[in-house]
């Protein structure tokens, strides 16, 4: 199998982010073969998968995992969300970043540096990269037992990986970092991915118009190419007008009441009950709209900095949110005690 175009660089991702490149199928496939019967001919002759398949999206992060991080095993339960491995990638890359700008310019590495992911979910993938790039051990919190037992296996069945995950369930929905973070513990970083709609129905119409979106950018594609309107079996998948979540999500993943900004809100309070035992908070924020409100709550908890990192892949634009209690000179003392 061979790549009809030379790779070139995907606009916006992190100059460390290792996927930047198109997607390399011909060595993809190599090592994981199965991902094979999933690879045809996308609208502009290149090869590709169908994003509106499931089964094709998990298994390229199969072998997305195995061939960039030697991950032997990974698979999620049907229904569970299944993310994109760039964008991931992505958000550990600018918190090594964030580390690094209050280390003297160098990425703190190695097992004495731990983060905690908040909502790790049934994949596993936030501590997989952080660990494999940087040498990272991560604690990571989910609130569906499923997702729990999901995480714990793909722990403990690669060996890469063996000591570096632990990950525990959050019985109370209404908390955080209450339950998660013990009396004596730190972390040198927390990370969400937090739910941004505010209900199931605003999750599906989400996904109505994700499938719309997907019909119009084929049939525009096509068109640019002078390519006939009789659909290949590849395109008719992907304009299914039933929407189809094709990375996944159970209700905890999707939705939550008060959707991004009320979890966030929450999620700030809870930061300063825990404000020296950890040095950077961060969040993933997708909607630009819920920043002032963000900053307003941080502001009343009385966070001593706060920082916003833009991320994009294509057109896409996100950012993280950081914020800090520590002063200068408890974080000099940090910087001392941990990362020296």
């Amino acid at each position: 199998m061979t790549q009809k175009k030379a790779a070139q660089p995907k606009q916006g991702l992190h100059p460390r982010n290792p996927h930047r490149a198109r997607y390399d199928f011909a060595t993809l496939t190599q090592s994981t073969p199965e991902l094979a019967q999933y690879v045809s001919e996308n609208a502009y002759g290149d090869l590709s998968v169908n994003f509106s398949d499931p089964l094709a999206v998990k298994t390229l992060n199969k072998a997305l995992l195995k061939h960039f991080y030697q991950v032997d095993y990974w698979d999620i339960p049907a229904g569970f969300l299944c993310p994109p491995i760039p964008g991931r990638a992505d958000y550990i890359h600018y918190i090594a970043d964030l580390l690094a700008q209050s280390n003297g310019g160098a990425v703190p590495q190695g097992k004495g540096v731990r983060g905690l992911d908040i909502g790790i979910g049934a994949n596993c993938v936030y501590p997989i990269i952080g660990h494999r790039v940087y040498g990272w051990q991560f604690v990571g919190s989910e609130i569906d037992k499923l997702a729990v037992k999901s995480a714990k296996f793909i722990a403990a069945n690669n060996p890469r990986l063996k000591g570096a995950i632990q990950i525990r369930l959050q019985n109370n929905v209404d908390n955080i970092f209450t339950d998660m973070i013990n009396e004596e513990e730190v972390f040198d970083f927390t990370m969400c991915n937090p739910p941004f709609h505010g209900s199931e129905a605003e999750a599906m119409a989400g996904s109505e118009r994700k499938v719309r979106n997907l019909a119009s950018n084929s049939n525009k594609k096509r068109q640019a190419h002078g390519r006939s309107n009789k659909l290949s079996a590849f395109n008719a998948k992907s304009e299914s007008t039933t929407p189809v979540l094709n990375f996944g999500g159970q209700r905890a993943e999707l939705w939550c009441t008060g959707g991004e900004v009320g979890f966030i809100k929450k999620m700030i309070n809870q930061s300063a009950t825990k404000a020296t035992q950890c040095f950077w908070f961060t969040t993933l924020v997708s909607k630009k709209e819920n920043l002032g409100v963000i900053y307003k709550q941080l502001e009343k908890v009385s966070a001593f900095q706060v920082k916003t990192i833009e991320m994009s892949q294509g057109q896409k634009i996100s950012r993280v949110v950081a914020w800090t209690f520590l002063n200068e000179e408890q974080q000099a003392e940090w910087q001392a005690e941990r990362w020296a």
